[in-house]
């Protein structure tokens, strides 16, 4: 919920009866602090550009055990506050047993000089996922993650997302930890798009089989995807359902990696980093 300072009264008066709203935005803070006891257990983030009430808006939640943060800007930045109201966390499934790829974990092919899987993690992350767990059955993967993301033990990638999913966060995108090309600039395109408004449960990039992961799943469809078996995942989900995913353009590719010959494919289409210069 997103209110003006001027409704925080009605707006805490509602939150009351309201145990499904988990965060509230308060955009140009009143002069007085009201009783923010309906705030604990939600999140709060406070918006003005009056650094003193910023303060005292603060320091009351803090004291009463809410978790809070704020912004100092006396125009409401739309970007951070959906971001911070509508978090969304990356999954990204590593526990591929790369069964096409012989004498080789294919995760942790060399691309650029990194392990493939942390390709995506870097997709990840700097594409705006509130945070980032790494799926894995091999060891070898967890070292390359080297303590970069949290990671979850789970030989079977689909199920131990149940393990990888926080209650803080609204939607989970579930990437691929074979999909290195994907990069950046897709994921922060799909998260814009999944926090428009009006957007489905589902947000998934444009694919040459209509679709193609990364896909962002609401909250409101991961009991559909946990009770799944096997090696059913979200297209499965989603297959016959198209009112629930939005389909849209974004930069990147979804190659994944299941061959020696998609390996080399992959090598000649990385874009390669840009040395530094330095000074």
């Amino acid at each position: 919920m997103v209110v003006r300072g001027r409704d925080l009264d009605s707006a805490l008066q509602h939150l009351t009866a309201r145990n499904d709203c988990r965060s509230l935005a308060v955009v140009g803070l009143p002069e007085q602090v009201p009783d923010l006891a309906p705030l604990v257990g939600r999140r709060l983030l406070l918006v003005d550009g009056d650094s003193g009430r910023l303060r005292d808006f603060a320091e009351v939640a803090i004291r009463a055990g809410i978790e809070v943060e704020w912004i100092r800007s006396a125009r409401p930045p739309f970007e951070r506050l959906a971001a911070a109201l509508l978090p969304v966390g990356g999954i990204i499934l590593a526990a591929g047993r790369s069964s096409r790829m012989p004498g080789s974990q294919k995760l942790l092919l060399d691309i650029d000089g990194v392990p493939m899987v942390r390709h995506v993690l870097e997709a990840a992350s700097e594409g705006g996922c509130h945070q980032t767990v790494v799926v894995y059955a091999e060891d070898d993967v967890k070292r390359a993650i080297n303590g970069r993301a949290e990671v979850v033990f789970n030989p079977q990638a689909q199920s131990g997302m149940a393990s990888a999913m926080r209650t803080e966060i609204e939607a989970a995108m579930i990437l691929l930890g074979d999909q290195p090309l994907v990069g950046s600039r897709t994921v922060a395109t799909l998260l814009r798009a999944w926090r428009r408004e009006g957007s489905r449960p589902a947000v998934a990039a444009a694919g040459a089989e209509g679709w193609a992961p990364p896909v962002i799943l609401s909250r409101e469809l991961w009991g559909d995807l946990l009770a799944l078996t096997g090696d059913a995942g979200a297209r499965q989900v989603l297959q016959g359902r198209p009112e629930l995913l939005d389909v849209v353009p974004a930069p990147g590719r979804s190659d994944d990696i299941d061959t020696p010959d998609d390996y080399e494919k992959i090598v000649r289409l990385f874009p390669r980093r840009r040395p530094r210069q330095r000074a």
